[in-house]
């Protein structure tokens, strides 16, 4: 008989259980937890669900809803089932007991059967804190500091029937089969590899019968097949001391590093190339239940698309968008995939999605602060196979409707930064696209440049900055020094620098700048003989005449003279003359108070006429800025009355 559809939920508020297709409804049979649960599990089989609340643990029927027993543990934080469901553990947090000749037990395991406790163990840390069963619940070993215990479920008080010790050891994982092996993972350790060795569980004494040393690795993931006959290995490091990924390096048994963004390769079990799905930013990969289908997404740091590709013909099927996921998860049936943004990744948007295979949005169930969301397990057999071509697409249901309707109509991008001066005007033809209106474009290779340089001379670099020679120019233009508009040329036509040009100029300032601190050429140096400036004014050399390199109008080379400077009326104006600045022109330094204010009200006026833009265009406002406009008729009234005050 095929078992129904199921997923839960826990968030802050609310848990609960949900159909599947068509209607996705929350089953009302479940009674609501009276506080906020702390974690919620499926046995493996998805027979039975257990539920962490503050008091008790309470384990349900997940088809029929019923509770079969609760579990009187207060405030447990983990919780864990055996394979068929037989036995349940439960972690709470470790309390320093006040009597040091008892010690607290946090980390208990019970029947669900009859509810009782079978054992209890001392676990201060929550990292591998759960027991690792063989699937016939033949064994289970448990992992303490650097030891490997083994226990027999049907007569736990038997106690470690054999262990393993190993230095470093920190991750085990028995594999299924009929006869189970264990697989074990020592880190790197003062310089010497990482190791991976698989022993026969029945007798872990002997040797091991496969073992692998590497190095580049501080974390491993082990991962068995279906028979127990091979087991994969993932090894990864927080730092990747090549510099080629931030987070880290990951090793595959028998495969090349990955970097990001990751090469994803399908492969037999003989290690031989399949297929190459190519390099893209990915970071999960699932194959459905059935193994028809293959997820490949990429998620945390990552945009969220998801690719499915049909494992027959290689070919990709679909490809769902699914941004800001934190859970993703194929259905029993292998026809739906579940993603979720839970919290505290994300604090908003939290919900959940079923995409059904083809790609089609089909469920939407948000809820606020979600923590937790899952699939009820089932077995593979009880899912109808697949046929040669994939199942029909359901209706999506009406929360797909109400969903979209709901999102955010998408805003007109904000576009490039513009001045607070050229806010609220249309945008100059000179600065928009062709397509956009915008003025053609002219070839530069056609007309000339703003330096004067001939067409198809670069403007950069500028005349006078590197010295470099201008194509198409005479002989000796364009290396050193400015030229300004209307200043006499500061070498006669055919002038070529000396070969030792550079060398006399060094000098020349390297005396300037020991004269100027005093602390050498105290002698003074005979005056050269006046020599005639641009403006044809005899003037000796150093009374104020410009150096070499220095234009008419005392500028030096390395500053730019303002474009709307009026060099002819500067010349005319006695130095010396003090002339005050025009009130009013300027910078505002000579505004008289009034101005200024009539000034500042001009800006304020400004602004609010750029925030009812915003709010004509339905952007969203805030309640500062509502205010803002709401003041606009005072500004105005105060406007009109410093105005009526110059007048």
């Amino acid at each position: 008989m095929a078992t129904k559809e199921q997923y839960a939920f826990r968030a802050q508020k609310s848990l609960g259980l949900v159909g599947g297709a068509p209607d996705y409804k929350v089953l009302e049979g479940y009674p609501p937890p009276e506080a906020t649960a702390r974690t919620y599990k499926y046995t493996p089989d998805g027979r039975l669900f257990a539920v962490a609340l503050p008091s008790y643990v309470r384990i349900s029927n997940a088809s029929d809803l019923t509770t079969l027993c609760e579990i009187p543990v207060p405030n447990a934080v983990e919780i864990g089932f055996s394979p068929k469901g037989t036995y349940i553990s439960t972690w709470e947090r470790y309390v320093k007991p006040a009597d040091e000749t008892t010690q607290h037990k946090n980390h208990r395991v019970w029947s669900v059967a009859t509810g009782e406790e079978v054992i209890s163990f001392v676990q201060k840390s929550m990292d591998n804190w759960d027991l690792q069963y063989t699937p016939t619940e033949e064994k289970v070993v448990r992992l303490v500091s650097s030891e490997a215990q083994v226990y027999l479920p049907s007569d736990w008080t038997k106690g470690i029937v054999d262990r393993l010790k190993l230095d470093g050891l920190s991750a085990i994982a028995p594999g299924p089969g009929q006869y189970p092996a264990l697989a074990v993972f020592v880190a790197e350790r003062k310089g010497a590899p990482a190791t991976v060795k698989v022993y026969n569980l029945s007798a872990l004494s002997a040797a091991p019968t496969c073992s692998k040393t590497f190095f580049k690795a501080d974390k491993c993931s082990i991962k068995w097949n279906s028979l127990g006959t091979q087991v994969l290995v993932l090894t990864s490091t927080d730092v990747d001391k090549s510099n080629k990924n931030y987070y880290g390096e990951t090793n595959l048994y028998l495969l090349s590093a990955a970097v990001m963004p990751a090469k994803t390769v399908l492969f037999d079990q003989r290690v031989k190339v399949i297929h190459d799905f190519g390099i893209h930013p990915r970071n999960f990969i699932a194959f459905n239940p059935q193994g028809r289908l293959l997820a490949l997404a990429g998620f945390g740091n990552l945009a969220g698309k998801v690719e499915i590709f049909d494992r027959r013909s290689l070919t990709k099927v679909c490809e769902i968008d699914a941004p800001n996921t934190s859970w993703c998860e194929w259905s029993p049936d292998g026809r739906f995939l579940l993603t979720a943004t839970l919290s505290p990744r994300l604090r908003v948007d939290n919900g959940i999605k079923l995409w059904h295979c083809t790609g089609t949005l089909v469920h939407v169930h948000m809820v606020e602060e979600l923590y937790q969301a899952s699939w009820r397990p089932a077995p593979v057999e009880s899912a109808p196979a697949f046929g040669n071509t994939l199942p029909p697409t359901p209706k999506p249901s009406a929360s797909v409707e109400a969903y979209q309707a709901g999102k955010p109509t998408p805003t007109k991008p904000a576009g490039a930064y513009r001045p607070p001066g050229a806010r609220g005007t249309s945008t100059p033809s000179i600065f928009k696209r062709e397509d956009e209106g915008g003025s053609p474009r002219t070839d530069s290779s056609s007309a000339p440049s703003r330096n004067g340089a001939p067409p198809g001379a670069s403007a950069r670099p500028t005349p006078g900055h590197s010295g470099a020679p201008v194509p198409g120019a005479a002989p000796g233009q364009g290396l050193r020094g400015r030229v300004v508009p209307g200043a006499a040329p500061r070498h006669p036509p055919g002038w070529v620098p000396p070969e030792n040009a550079d060398k006399k100029k060094k000098q020349r300032n390297k005396k300037g700048k020991e004269g100027e601190d005093g602390s050498a050429n105290t002698i003074e140096s005979p005056r050269p003989a006046p020599r005639a400036t641009g403006s044809g004014v005899q003037t000796p050399a150093g009374s104020g005449t410009p150096r070499a390199g220095t234009p008419a109008g005392g500028h030096p080379a390395g500053r730019s003279v303002p474009q709307a400077l009026d060099l002819s009326a500067a010349k005319s104006t006695p130095s010396g003359s003090g002339d005050a600045p025009t009130p009013g022109t300027g910078t505002g330094e000579g505004l008289d108070p009034v101005q200024k204010k009539i000034r500042n009200l001009t800006k304020k006026l400004k602004a609010i006429d750029e925030l009812k833009e915003k709010r004509n265009r339905g952007e969203k406002m805030e309640a500062t800025q509502l205010k803002k406009i709401e003041g606009e008729a005072s500004i105005r009234e105060d406007l009109a009355k410093m105005q009526a005050q110059l007048t």
